[in-house]
């Protein structure tokens, strides 16, 4: 192989894998509309009796892409949650693909279906992230979506993210900074970053490097875990 071909090739391994991670490939593709009926067959017709709900809205590592439903962390939120003898279930309402506009665009009939939700997991952005898209409709999309729970009376957990280097220096920092305006901005619960201790570890993510596997979704839980109970201080619910 010349070296123009094998160059050629290298790109061409770049694109395809760049696709992969946005989930412009079928395995991590999602949109809104075709599952939205998804999200009400799965989580709405489960609910339990008329106990609070938490929901967790987000992309592809809150549906637990590669996962089973019971492997994800919203799943796992939901076990630790009974441990403790909370009267609270955790709605999973992640779709895969989901960049903050899409996320902006359902957020709206997600909350309206069910007057319950007391806390939004919020964990949007890491698509906007992958695809290099604008940092400041980014912040507004997030924004637009923590008004529209907190006009609502519902509790917001901001779950911050990484853009990958891709886009440069100025980018990937701005990037962050978003997150951290937002909290001070809108006084929402914070968690900085999402995938703390999983992020880049290679035993706690599928083969794709980006998505959790089953030991990492138990490590996200854990590391909400703890975020998530302290506002249960302030949510009316109580522990048997």
């Amino acid at each position: 192989m010349t070296r123009k071909r094998a160059d050629g090739f290298k790109r061409l391994k770049s694109v395809v894998y760049v696709l992969f991670l946005i989930g412009g490939l079928p395995v991590a593709c999602g949109s809104p509309a075709s599952s939205t009926p998804q999200i009400r067959e799965q989580n709405f017709t489960q609910i339990r009796g008329e106990v609070p709900l938490v929901l967790a809205f987000g992309d592809s590592l809150t549906a637990g892409l590669g996962l089973s439903s019971s492997e994800a962390y919203p799943a796992l939120l939901q076990e630790r949650l009974d441990e403790a003898g909370y009267q609270m279930q955790v709605m999973n309402a992640g779709v895969s693909g989901e960049t903050t506009a899409g996320g902006l665009r359902r957020i709206s009939w997600v909350l309206g279906q069910n007057s319950r939700v007391q806390i939004l997991i919020l964990a949007l952005g890491g698509n906007d992230g992958l695809r290099g898209l604008p940092v400041g409709q980014m912040k507004d999309n997030l924004g637009q979506m923590i008004l529209m729970a907190q006009t609502r009376g519902v509790h917001v957990l901001l779950a911050g993210m990484k853009a990958p280097p891709n886009f440069g220096t100025v980018y990937t920092e701005n990037f962050q900074s978003v997150f951290k305006e937002l909290n001070e901005e809108y006084d929402v619960v914070f968690l900085p970053f999402l995938l703390d201790g999983v992020a880049g570890v290679t035993e706690l993510n599928q083969s794709d490097g980006i998505h959790p596997n089953e030991q990492g979704a138990e490590r996200v839980a854990a590391h909400v875990w703890p975020v998530l109970e302290s506002m249960l201080k302030v949510v009316p619910v109580s522990a048997q």
